[in-house]
C-alpha cells in the first residue's frame, strides 16, 4: 500500500497574524500547501489527511477538494481541545491546540498505512518527499522511523526567533535525540544560538534539525495515545503546553522501542513565521519556477 501524507494544519498562526495555512503565495494564488500536496503526488504518496480544526473544514474542502480529485485520496481529521483527552480531564481548558504530537494522534483513525508527518507553512522539495515515499514504501520493520534532517544555518527567518528540533545522531545516521528549542536567532555576531534558558546557548551551523518532516509505522499509534494521556494528566493546569512530536520519538529511544533514520536532505526548505517571511516565500517559488522544477501553474 502507498503511504499516507499527514499535514498538520490545525495552528492558530498567532505569529503570523492570520490563516497562513491557506495564504496564497504562488503566482495563481497556490498555498505552501498546494506544493506540498503536488510533490506528495508525484512522489508516491496514496492518501492525503489534513490534521485541521473544525473551523477551517469547509475552507480545505472548497480550497483542495476540486484539485485532489481523481489524484490522491483524502481526508480530514479534526484536532480539537478533547479529542484523546482522557475522560477525567474533560473540563481542562485550553488557549491553542495541544501541539503536534497530540495532531499525529488526532489523526489514528483516518490513517492504516505508513505515514509521514509534514508542516502545513513549510516548503520542503520534491527530493524530501522522494526520499520519505521510497522509505516508508518499502521499510518492513515495525520499529524503524525516518525523519529528513536540515543544516540548521539554512531553517532560520531574518524576522525573528524560530522553533526547531535539534538533533544529535549517531555516525550511521540513526536519531540519538530531538530537542525542541523555541527561540533560536542568529545573532549580531554571526553565530546560531537558543534563548530558551538564561544565556545564550551557541549552536553549530551545520547541526541537524527537525523541521516537522518524519516518517511512522503505524504501530506508532497505540504509543502515542499512551504518552499523550501521560502528557495530558501532568500538564492539565499549563494552558499553553503543547505535546511535541519530538517527544514521542525521543521515548521510543530512549525505551529501546524503536529507532529513527536521520535522511540529509538536500531539497530547498523555506517557511513562514512571520508577516514579513511572506516576500521571502513567493520569491523563493518564483525562482523555483523560473529554474523549471515547477510549473507556473500547479493544477
Amino acid at each position: 500500500m502507498k503511504p499516507t501524507l499527514l499535514i498538520l494544519a490545525a495552528g492558530m498562526g498567532s505569529r503570523y497574524g492570520g490563516i497562513k495555512q491557506i495564504d496564497p503565495f504562488g503566482p495563481n494564488g497556490e498555498t505552501i500547501i498546494d506544493y506540498s500536496l503536488y510533490d506528495a503526488i508525484r512522489s508516491g504518496f496514496g492518501k492525503v489527511v489534513f490534521i485541521i480544526r473544525e473551523e477551517l473544514k469547509e475552507d480545505f474542502i472548497r480550497l483542495f477538494g476540486p484539485k485532489l480529485d481523481g489524484k490522491i485520496d483524502y481526508d480530514f481529521a479534526i484536532q480539537g481541545f478533547q479529542s484523546y483527552v482522557p475522560a477525567d480531564l474533560a473540563g481542562v481548558k485550553r488557549e491553542k491546540p495541544w501541539g503536534t504530537g497530540h495532531a499525529v494522534l488526532c489523526a489514528w483513525e483516518q490513517t492504516e498505512t505508513p505515514f509521514a508527518v509534514i508542516n502545513a507553512d513549510d516548503f520542503y522539495g520534491f527530493e524530501a518527499f522522494k526520499t520519505m515515499a521510497d522509505f516508508l514504501s518499502n521499510n518492513i520493520d515495525d520499529a524503524m522511523h525516518a525523519m529528513i534532517g536540515y543544516q540548521i544555518k539554512n531553517t532560520l527567518s531574518e524576522n525573528g526567533t524560530v522553533s526547531r528540533g535539534v538533533c544529535v545522531t549517531t555516525p550511521e545516521g540513526l536519531l540519538i535525540n530531538v530537542t525542541e528549542r523555541t527561540k533560536i536567532i542568529k545573532q549580531e555576531n554571526g553565530e546560531i544560538a537558543f534563548l530558551d534558558e538564561g544565556e545564550p546557548i551557541v549552536l553549530g551551523e551545520n547541526t541537524p534539525v527537525s523541521m516537522n518532516f518524519w516518517g511512522f509505522m503505524p504501530t506508532v499509534f497505540p504509543e502515542i495515545k499512551d504518552l499523550f494521556e501521560t502528557y495530558a494528566r501532568e500538564n492539565f493546569d499549563a494552558p499553553k503546553a503543547e505535546f511535541y512530536i519530538p517527544k514521542v520519538m525521543s521515548y521510543l529511544i530512549d525505551s529501546e522501542k524503536g529507532n529513527c533514520k536521520v535522511f540529509e536532505s538536500a531539497s530547498d526548505w523555506f517557511g513562514v513565521t512571520y508577516p514579513e517571511d511572506k516576500e521571502m516565500v513567493i520569491s523563493q517559488l518564483n525562482r523555483l519556477i523560473g529554474e523549471g522544477k515547477y510549473p507556473n501553474k500547479l493544477w
